[in-house]
């Protein structure tokens, strides 16, 4: 359809999407047929074959698919900035993850931890314990999400730890944002959007990515758990 855009996005930005849709097809006519899946995932499945218009990923997926002509690398905008965080289900004590040493006793603490497989979140999680050197205590009691809200795990009594961006622990009820990982042990993951190359509605893309990179979008990028860069 000519008044809709197929949009593919990682899960970070599935709040802000949703709560912005309905605005952006007020001021253009323009509808956007969204949808999310962590980073792997999508990645995974435009290797597939799936085609989109616009296209939300983390940085340096976005590069990648710049690199090879999958993505237009003119259209290509960054988004807002992440930061990994930890929950617990509502009602419980948060635990001190204040401090490296504070984190790794919570963690080794838990009864079990649950974390993405093939977001950027997950991705890093398995580098940070590895990095401190608890992967096989944590590991063994993890409840590992092959895709979708890891604090949805919370909910379920399947663990009473979850590690995500914080942007994607907002989206599950029930739950408490313990905060974020202490800083120094994290980069934040950059969000960005670029136009496929072979998306057939150009002009609608590209003005889609400027509303999303737009001072107007900020607020609800904020009020979703991100860092907008505009």
């Amino acid at each position: 359809m000519a008044d809709t855009i197929r949009l593919l996005s990682t899960l970070a930005l599935m709040g802000a999407v949703r709560n912005l849709a309905g605005k952006y097809e007020t001021l253009t006519g323009t509808r956007i047929d969204a949808d999310f899946a962590p980073t792997l995932g999508l990645l995974d499945r435009l290797q597939k074959g799936e085609t989109a218009d616009v296209l939300i990923l983390t940085q340096e997926g976005l590069a990648g698919l710049a690199a090879t002509g999958s993505v237009v690398a003119e259209s290509c905008i960054d988004l807002a900035r992440s930061l990994v965080g930890l929950a617990v289900r509502a009602g419980v004590a948060r635990p001190d993850i204040a401090t490296e040493e504070a984190l790794r006793a919570t963690l080794l603490g838990a009864r079990s931890v649950a974390y993405s497989r093939l977001g950027a979140s997950g991705i890093f999680f398995a580098q940070l314990i590895a990095g401190m050197g608890i992967a096989s205590e944590v590991n063994a009691r993890a409840n590992i999400v092959p895709q979708g809200f890891t604090a949805e795990r919370l909910l379920s009594g399947e663990a009473d730890l979850a590690v995500q961006q914080i942007s994607e622990l907002k989206q599950v009820a029930g739950t408490d944002i313990v905060g974020p990982i202490p800083l120094h042990l994290q980069d934040p993951a950059v969000f960005s959007a670029g136009r496929l190359s072979a998306s057939t509605r150009p002009e609608q893309s590209d003005r889609l990515l400027k509303f999303l990179a737009s001072k107007e979008v900020a607020p609800a990028l904020r009020d979703s758990g991100l860092e907008p860069f505009s």
